[in-house]
């Protein structure tokens, strides 16, 4: 049979290169202001947003390199080289004490821009975790008990981001609340999130926030969250209601999407296609439990084969996973071993699922598998090693399992975040 992993590898990185800030970000910027270029960034792209920002500015446009300036807070392992703008490393999904020093410092800067610097903020997703600046009251170690409660709760990104927000100082628009003397704030942003709502895109630091409080608390009330009577309060104290659209902080800011996972999911259906596939397209917002979905994608898969189509079914959004087991793992992986589990006898099918970040789940580290693949070869070290599926789900422990069977897609950072890219060609 032939290879189909080298297409479908393929297909994954048609969907990174569309969203790489090495080649989007440069006309997206504006002009060089009056006095400096104050650059503010977040996320798993971060490092490379501020490197192609200072590429545009230091050489195309020849700014003095005194009136650029900036800190570029990113996950670690994500860092790139940069000769103005700082990059620090910080934890992701958990957050830690780098970010909460980023953060200080990002508030620090915004609060520092007078009436002719331009507020350059640049987002990609990963940005809600690595700034971590905690509302009064509540110490870094009780947020970052929230922050694994929610991870572990199987709540989707918006409702994890809402809680967020009502605990920080600089999510939910505070950003912009500290930059409003700057001559204008303009944020330029990758999109991580279903729908590409601004206010959900690293949690909205700079636009206004449509939830509230009283959301957050029915968030925490729906999960059964666990939190500390300090976070309880936090969320029950009218202080902390983040940012809403009549806040002065929003005068001179704008806002601008540069890539969303549509695009991406867009340029791996045109390969698809020109593959010679009939093609799928089922959205790049999808969400829901990641064995649950496969399983929706696995009758589709079996529907087409059995009418002899040839068939590329592409999806993109973020899954999610309830943990219930000891595992380890992340939303691809469990989707890939769910749809291994239901589709072991289908030689003629393959299947690819990756985090377009270079990291599905794990503990944080840039090594981390992007998700995994599936295939005949799969199927064949299933039954070779008497490897049962199921078991490692009810575990949650997909990584194990691909670690056997040597399917795990590693292809380290990519320096860019726009979701999840599934694939399934059934030939």
């Amino acid at each position: 049979m032939t290879d189909r992993r080298p297409l479908l590898r393929a297909l994954y990185d048609a969907a990174v290169a569309a969203a790489h800030p090495s080649t989007i970000l440069a006309p997206h910027l504006r002009p060089a202001p009056q006095g400096r270029v104050i650059c503010l960034a977040a996320g798993k792209g971060a490092g490379a947003m501020a490197a192609a920002a200072e590429r545009h500015y230091l050489d195309t446009l020849k700014l003095a390199p005194e009136r650029l300036v900036g800190i570029a807070t990113t996950r670690h392992g994500y860092g790139v080289p940069t000769r103005r703008i700082r990059v620090v490393e910080a934890g992701h999904p958990v957050p830690d004490e780098a970010g909460l020093k980023g953060a200080a410092d990002t508030l620090a800067l915004a609060s520092d821009a007078g009436p002719d610097d331009l507020l350059l903020v640049l987002l990609t997703g990963g940005g809600s975790a690595n700034w971590i600046a905690p509302v009064d009251g509540i110490s870094f170690a009780q947020k970052q008990a929230v922050n694994k409660a929610l991870l572990r709760s199987g709540a989707p990104i918006g409702e994890m981001n809402t809680v967020r927000k009502h605990l920080s100082r600089i999510k939910g628009g505070r950003l912009a609340r500290a930059g409003k003397n700057a001559a204008e704030i303009v944020t330029l942003a990758i999109s991580d999130v279903p729908h590409d709502d601004p206010s959900a895109i690293a949690s909205g630091p700079t636009v206004p926030d449509p939830t509230t409080l009283a959301d957050a608390r029915a968030i925490v009330a729906k999960y059964k969250l666990a939190i500390d009577d300090a976070v309880r309060r936090a969320l029950d104290d009218p202080a902390n209601e983040s940012a809403k659209p009549d806040d002065a902080a929003f005068a001179r800011a704008h806002f601008e999407l540069i890539a969303r996972p549509k695009q991406s999911l867009d340029a791996a259906v045109k390969l698809a296609k020109e593959a010679g596939y009939e093609t799928i397209d089922l959205g790049a917002d999808l969400e829901g439990e990641a064995r649950e979905v496969a399983a929706d994608h696995a009758r589709l898969a079996l529907e087409a084969r059995a009418q002899g189509k040839r068939l590329a079914i592409l999806s993109g959004g973020e899954l999610t996973v309830t943990v219930r087991g000891n595992g380890r793992g992340g939303p691809n992986q469990e989707y890939a071993l769910a749809l291994a589990s239901l589709l072991k006898d289908t030689p003629d099918i393959s299947a690819l699922a990756g985090d377009t970040d270079g990291a599905d789940g794990g503990a944080g580290h840039p090594t981390d598998p992007a998700g995994a693949l599936i295939d005949a070869a799969t199927f064949a070290k299933m039954k070779a090693l008497a490897l049962q599926p199921q078991a490692y789900l009810d575990n949650n422990d997909a990584t194990t399992f691909f670690e056997a069977t040597g399917d795990l897609l590693m292809p380290g950072p990519t320096l860019t975040n726009v979701n999840d890219i599934r694939v399934i060609l059934v030939d």
